[in-house]
């Protein structure tokens, strides 16, 4: 499984409304409930209408297409990361997965995921 490396730094926000998001940005993830108004984005893209953030994460991309019947992708990542005590902030769209790291540990993020048999792309 290849993972590819982006080359940004992300914040997770909770947003008024979504009205000043520039969804021309190359990343912009938002999700809406009865609770909230959320939003990933670059963080040099992140709007005024913020409410809550929390920055410095950085990421990676599952390689490729993912089939809705594949099974058990993502949850491989997360325990292996969660056995070396590292967390993670999922994003999943139609056609793949993001996982979102602390700054701080995304090398060491990565070298656990390649020692763990994933080929690391940049």
């Amino acid at each position: 499984m290849k993972l590819k490396e982006l080359d940004r730094e992300f914040s997770v926000c909770k947003v008024e409304d979504y009205s000043l998001v520039d969804l021309s940005a190359e990343y912009s993830f938002i999700g809406k409930t009865d609770e909230e108004n959320s939003l990933v984005c670059a963080t040099g893209d992140v709007p005024s209408s913020v409410v809550e953030r929390d920055g410095w994460w950085r990421g990676f991309r599952i390689q490729g297409m993912l089939d809705f019947p594949l099974i058990g992708i993502l949850a491989g990542i997360a325990e292996t990361l969660a056995e070396n005590g590292i967390s993670i902030f999922a994003i999943s769209t139609y056609n793949t997965d993001y996982v979102l790291v602390k700054k701080e540990s995304y090398q060491r993020a990565l070298g656990i995921l390649e020692q763990a048999g994933y080929k690391i792309v940049e």
